[in-house]
């Protein structure tokens, strides 16, 4: 995969699989825009990569388009942007809803990537395509017990993204979600003892960097990339939802150019 001349975007790039793409986008040529809230390590890695640094708060729909804005005008184009912020919940399935951590989670790993998404098909859209991907979770394919609001956060970008790329490949735009296992990642960090006195694998970054390589050399659109140790990165394939019958058990066909929005038109 040859990426001389092209710029691309990754958020949460300051560590974990985040700084893992940058170098992996560098080694490969492209020029990066490292964005994240922690300056110091996020200006460490653009430094060691070549690239240059942002300070990015996701959950602010103005500063994801004020990023983007700062790039073309620095570089005249964006061709990737991984959208790859993310937490875990703070708080346990069981206890009550603490709302202002519910709206965190809800800002950086959903709003993270429907900001960004936002702000980038604009200037890819000017500039005739590119590739967003966005990082997502094996928990939004099958739901983790123990963190919900995880679950369903992750779900959601993966059903996004399906939905969003029949409208962005129009404009030559593909989106995919990159959805990898535990990962060996600050993220994990609090249950990495148990991870290791179980003997369960773990993915390095590098592992998901290198997945989400593939994806982007794959060009497929639409798709829920799964990463697992011991597998090869590839498509998840969705198991097909039975279709709706006519009365005398035909498939019923949904109609053509269907407009959800229609009506308000």
């Amino acid at each position: 995969m040859d990426l001389r001349g092209k710029v691309a975007l990754v958020t949460g790039g300051a560590s974990g699989i985040g700084a893992a793409a940058c170098r992996r986008l560098a080694s490969h040529g492209a020029v990066v825009s490292v964005a994240d809230v922690d300056e110091e390590r996020g200006r460490s890695v653009a430094d060691a990569v070549g690239g240059r640094f942002h300070r990015l708060d996701v959950t602010d729909l103005a500063a994801n388009h004020a990023v983007v804005a700062a790039i073309e005008e620095q570089f005249g184009r964006l061709d990737i942007a991984f959208l790859n912020a993310g937490i875990v919940a703070s708080g346990r399935d069981d206890e009550p809803l603490d709302e202002a951590a519910y709206r965190r989670i809800l800002g950086i790993n959903l709003d993270g990537v429907v900001f960004g998404v936002d702000a980038v098909v604009p200037a890819m859209t000017r500039n005739g395509g590119g590739h967003v991907v966005g990082t997502a979770s094996l928990a939004g394919l099958v739901p983790m017990p123990g963190d919900a609001l995880y679950t369903l956060t992750k779900t959601a970008v993966v059903g996004y993204v399906r939905a969003l790329a029949p409208t962005l490949a129009a404009r030559g735009i593909s989106i995919n979600a990159l959805c990898p296992g535990f990962a060996d990642t600050p993220m994990i960090t609090p249950m990495r003892g148990q991870f290791d006195a179980a003997g369960f694998p773990v993915l390095t970054a590098e592992q998901v960097a290198e997945a989400l390589a593939q994806c982007l050399a794959a060009g497929g659109t639409g798709e829920a990339w799964f990463v697992q140790p011991g597998m090869p990165a590839a498509p998840y394939r969705f198991p097909n939802v039975p279709a709706a019958r006519n009365a005398d058990g035909s498939h019923a066909a949904v109609p053509a150019g269907l407009d959800p929005h229609g009506a308000r038109r």
